[in-house]
């Protein structure tokens, strides 16, 4: 038996294969699990595909399907929103929203593409659909991209908010020139660490919902702070800081990141005819949550206000305590579910004949030696927002905007209008230009702050 599994957000994939004799045909399951081993929130069957007879059981409702979209959606990105606000000014946030409504836009395209070829089943198979093995490779190497910048930058917000808890606490190991925070960081990935030997089903959904659940609580201190705190509300923002546009274009488009996922979405659905109803929905919730988080930071806290909102939160506060230490405990829950894809491909490129006890082993090796490495790099370039804003830039904006335009535009070039096809085409090339400049710009901003650092 073969077994491998996708996961992001709520969202799990795996393969089963299993062979009845020798001279017999290699039957192939996909299996689509959403909060569990293959069962939605209700412990439904989800969608189960078998190549030899197609035969198909998609129960997901839309509210179970807003629900899963929704939680996926939300994610790192709330923590820079009120930063993201403060240095754009108020009006950015009319760019927040118009990202949230491009991204539904996309998230409608890709729903089309998946309609039209009923086999793509992953957002690498409608790349392939619309360009070929380039298509794949291209899309593919952006996804892994994409987790790794996200592993990073959950590691870096982990020393970030550690450094916050233990500001008064010091830790020294004579050997290691690393400071309490860093010594605290590499505790916590160590501790971590085990997670991603895990392949039952079943745990990563329960790492999956606490992930989830985090976020929701960080959301709920922060509104409880402006609220009962007794902070000052009164911060003025300004109206707009057009340079610092590109740079937060970045942070923004990061907050809608999730569009690779959405294929597993579609399949899940019990009536895919309102997947473009249930991303309406879904975009909307999330950017209300987001414009909410990102108005009342930068009010509360002002030009004082951090890349993360919870380094802001008065300190004395109960509240604060919670959104820290769920802020510290967000990543340790996401470690095994981001790492997921790139156990995926590693068990589909290594040969059926290794032993499942090899494959276990060179899976939790590799594994934890990328979460090592992630773990070096986020030490060595500590700072948040510029590595969210240049994943934004680079990769969310391709992944969210571009490609499934594009895709979309070749897949049906011979039928698509004419004002769609320039709406396209100007979509493209505004996330072309947003994108390089924002890539520029935190780029450049990243290797500024390193260098202070080093001179230090």
């Amino acid at each position: 038996m073969k077994e491998t599994i996708l996961s992001n957000g709520n969202v799990k994939q795996g393969f089963v294969q299993n062979s009845t004799g020798h001279n017999q045909r290699t039957k192939t399951e996909e299996v689509i699990v959403i909060n569990g081993d293959n069962k939605d929130v209700n412990g439904k069957d989800l969608h189960v595909l078998e190549d030899d007879n197609r035969q198909v059981k998609a129960n997901s409702s839309f509210l179970h399907t807003v629900l899963n979209m929704a939680g996926i959606i939300i994610g790192l990105g709330q923590l820079s929103i009120p930063y993201a606000l403060q240095n754009g000014g108020w009006a950015s946030a009319f760019l927040l929203v118009g990202f949230g409504m491009l991204c539904t836009y996309t998230a409608h395209l890709l729903g089309k593409c998946l309609k039209r070829n009923e086999n793509a089943r992953h957002y690498s198979d409608i790349g392939y659909h619309a360009f070929g093995n380039k298509g794949r490779t291209l899309t593919s190497t952006f996804i892994y991209l994409m987790v790794f910048m996200a592993l990073v930058s959950y590691t870096i917000s982990l020393c970030d908010n550690l450094n916050r808890i233990f500001a008064e606490k010091h830790l020294q190991i004579p050997w290691l020139h690393l400071s309490t925070s860093q010594l605290l960081t590499v505790s916590a990935v160590l501790i971590a660490l085990p997670s991603l030997w895990v392949r039952d089903l079943s745990t990563v959904s329960l790492l999956s919902t606490a992930g989830i659940f985090m976020t929701l609580l960080i959301f709920s201190t922060v509104v409880y702070t402006a609220i009962f705190s007794g902070a000052k509300s009164n911060r003025g923002i300004a109206v707009l800081r057009l340079h610092n546009i590109p740079a937060i274009s970045g942070l923004y488009v990061y907050c809608f990141n999730s569009h690779f996922v959405f294929p597993n979405i579609y399949k899940s659905m019990k009536d895919p005819s309102k997947f473009t109803k249930a991303s309406i929905v879904s975009f909307a919730l999330v950017t209300i949550l987001y414009t909410s988080m990102a108005f009342m930071g930068a009010k509360l806290f002002g030009p004082e206000v951090k890349s993360q909102v919870t380094l802001s939160m008065p300190k004395h506060l109960i509240a604060t305590k919670i959104a820290l230490w769920a802020t510290v405990l967000t990543p340790m829950t996401k470690y095994a579910i981001q790492f997921a894809p790139v156990a995926m491909k590693l068990d589909h490129k290594l040969p059926s004949t290794i032993s499942y006890r090899a494959r276990f082993l060179l899976r939790g090796a590799i594994g934890s030696l990328l979460l090592l490495c992630v773990l070096v790099l986020a030490l060595l370039v500590p700072f948040f927002q510029h590595v969210l804003g240049l994943a934004g830039s680079l990769i969310s904006m391709s992944l969210s905007i571009i490609f499934p335009c594009s895709f979309y535009t070749k897949i049906f070039w011979s039928q698509i209008s004419k004002p769609q096809l320039v709406l396209n085409v100007v979509i493209i090339t505004f996330g072309v230009i947003l994108g390089a400049f924002g890539t520029v710009q935190s780029s450049k901003s990243l290797v500024q702050s390193l260098e202070r650092r080093h001179a230090q």
